[in-house]
């Protein structure tokens, strides 16, 4: 998963933001993205497709130290939501080293939530991954939308273990740093046992 570059000293993860359709996922990696010193990141780069959009950028966060020597680096992914897109979703999770699931709170989003957490813990299980183990936060967005779901309700559906969990309004900003700083914990803790 995790790649080393000996060359430049650096340990470069990937966290893909994963969910349905049009639940957050691309606005939370844009508002990353803006809020990310220039110094620090690449560019962002959006792959456009018919009905959705793939966004990457990477960046080297400047607080983090460093894990024996070396710096880490983070690449950002989101995937593609639409059902179309299965093969797309999959190619982008593979490598991954940590993942977000965001979720929709609107109730008429319920069972796409659900369907898509079906589908990653699927497509986590093709490449070796057990999403009970890989560095993992669940965010749950558009608290800001009537009728949002109760959390406890998404909850009851969405919640796979004792993950970081975080109510968002990516559009704000709200929650969504959280909900990155937990899942790069995570990342972080997992590459320390690894290299130990």
């Amino acid at each position: 998963m995790s790649f080393i570059n000996y060359a430049n000293r650096e340990i470069n993860c990937k966290i893909v933001y994963y969910g349905p359709g049009l639940a957050g996922k691309t606005t939370n990696i844009t508002f990353i993205y803006g809020s990310v010193n220039p110094k620090s990141k690449g560019r962002l780069i959006s792959l456009n497709t018919e009905m959705d959009r793939t966004l990457f950028f990477d960046f080297l966060p400047l607080d983090l130290g460093s894990i024996g020597g070396f710096k880490t680096r983070f690449h950002l992914y989101t995937v593609p939501g639409q059902v179309l897109y299965e093969a797309s979703r999959k190619l982008i999770l593979k490598g991954a080293d940590g993942v977000v699931f965001v979720a929709d709170s609107h109730p008429e989003r319920m069972d796409a939530n659900v369907e898509s957490l079906c589908d990653l813990k699927a497509n986590l299980k093709q490449y070796g991954y057990d999403i009970e183990k890989i560095p993992y936060a669940l965010q749950l967005n558009k608290r800001d939308l009537p009728p949002a779901v109760p959390a406890e309700a998404l909850l009851r559906e969405l919640k796979v273990r004792d993950e970081p969990i975080f109510e968002a309004v990516a559009t704000q900003g709200t929650g969504v740093h959280e909900t990155l700083r937990a899942v790069i914990r995570e990342v972080l803790t997992t590459l320390k046992q690894d290299l130990l």
